[in-house]
């Protein structure tokens, strides 16, 4: 490991030895030359120069490419979701806006790169497809690779077959009496399917409902079963405000499955607690509008809110009781299952958090995206409450939306941001490499339950 050059970025001042740096502590790494920052303690650095601490962030992390669609850019659009396809290579965004506003019949874009193609082109994806409505959310099918689904801000839901040149639309859900009537927010395949193996896809709105998709040959999403927030019908093991009143909808802005037991998932509400769900439900849920396929109430449990709306759960694939949650108080929670309050809480952001994940190899790794164009790499092993490595993405401290661990190449991390730029960041052995007692480690925090059910 080499030692770092530092250039400071920013307004600088006196700070030790008559030196100057700047008042915000952040540097360019390798002079700049690597053009990745690194955040330093200002009181720790004159000290970490001397005794050759102070290694260079290129030796945890480097950008390998920095994708970007210049038409989205143009239209001021934003990276809303990333996904990876199954083979590990070829990479997708949708593009839309994060903010509010009328988007429904705003053109928006879906892009994919092959990373392994020769002859690679960031500037020029090879495949955009044009949408009619702002793309909320977008997932890759897991094992056939071409197939990829994405939400609406309409409330629609379709999907696409990439190998398809011509005509990539396969499947949508229109607009119907069973359509979402809010923006979608979160797409994904259910793990087990039926009906001679066809695929089905699970939507996620703010109008409550978390509605499952059959793909039937006609070009339709049809749908096969749902399950709706009623505020009545949320349980009231906590301490929480009041959801609201009688079949008044709780809005859903995430959902994780457990990777232990596929009928249970938990999903993030809008007043900003997660709730336990289960598929394997049978009450039905209480609303007041007729669908064509009765919905059922699935909430279990309820845990400690947030200090705001909930963006983004994701459930451990190390530890079937943990899991994760980052919203819009700047706080990433670490929940067991088997509790309500959080093992753990955390402060990443002054803004909003918008995306949290872990890793796919390293039980104690997670990452975490902020409202302040940081990509925060947590391990575990070394600290609960401090990041092990900050990234910057963006220089002017625009947000950062999204990001995914590759499953298949796990050196690889995407991320992308507010300025329709998908970057692809290559991690250290440090992140991917896992340590002999950390699953161990991980099993001792989750034991760590005061409250069980």
């Amino acid at each position: 490991m080499h030692l770092m050059a530092l250039r400071p970025t920013g307004r600088s001042r006196t700070l030790w030895g008559g030196s100057a740096f700047p008042s915000h502590g952040r540097y360019h790494c390798c002079g700049g030359f690597c053009g990745n920052d690194v955040i330093v303690p200002r009181c720790l650095l004159p000290l970490m120069l001397l005794t050759g601490l102070l290694a260079c962030i290129c030796t945890y992390v480097s950008c390998l490419h920095s994708l970007h669609f210049p038409e989205a850019f143009e239209r001021q659009l934003q990276v809303t979701g990333i996904t990876w396809n199954s083979t590990g290579s070829v990479i997708a965004c949708s593009y839309g806006r994060m903010g509010d506003g009328d988007w429904s019949t705003e053109k928006s874009y879906i892009c994919t790169w092959n990373l392994d193609r020769r002859g690679l082109n960031p500037n020029r994806p090879d495949v955009i497809i044009d949408v009619p409505s702002s793309v909320m959310c977008v997932a890759f099918h897991p094992s056939q690779p071409s197939l990829v689904a994405g939400g609406l801000f309409s409330g629609e839901v379709a999907v696409w077959d990439i190998s398809q040149t011509d005509d990539p639309l396969i499947a949508r859900t229109g607009i119907t009496p069973d359509s979402h009537t809010d923006a979608v927010y979160k797409v994904g395949w259910m793990q087990e399917q039926t009906q001679g193996n066809r695929p089905q896809v699970l939507s996620v709105s703010s109008d409550g409902k978390i509605l499952v998709w059959q793909m039937v040959k006609q070009g339709q999403l049809v749908l096969s079963d749902g399950f709706a927030l009623v505020a009545q019908q949320i349980p009231s093991n906590t301490k929480l405000n009041k959801h609201g009143r009688g079949d008044t909808a709780i809005g859903v802005t995430c959902l994780s499955f457990s990777h232990f037991d596929p009928s249970v998932f938990i999903v993030g509400a809008e007043g900003g607690y997660p709730l336990k769900c289960s598929v394997a439900v049978q009450s039905l849920a209480s609303t007041s509008t007729a669908h064509s396929v009765p919905l059922k109430a699935p909430a279990q449990f309820t845990y400690a809110p947030h200090g705001g709306p909930l963006h983004c759960i994701d459930c451990s694939p190390f530890h079937r009781n943990l899991f994760l949650s980052a919203g819009t108080d700047g706080h990433a929670h670490l929940y067991s299952m088997l509790q309500a309050k959080p093992l753990v809480s955390l402060q990443l952001s002054q803004r909003y958090l918008f995306s949290i994940q872990w890793s796919p190899v390293r039980p104690l790794v997670f990452a975490a995206a902020s409202g302040e164009g940081e990509l925060l790499l947590f391990d575990l092993g070394k600290s609960s409450q401090k990041p092990t490595l900050r990234i910057k993405q963006m220089d002017d401290d625009r947000p950062v939306y999204c990001l995914e661990f590759n499953h298949k190449q796990t050196q690889l991390l995407a991320a992308g941001d507010s300025t329709a730029t998908v970057k692809i960041w290559q991690l250290s052995s440090d992140f991917t490499e896992q340590g002999a007692r950390e699953q161990i480690l991980l099993d001792e925090i989750a034991s760590d339950v005061s409250d069980a059910i």
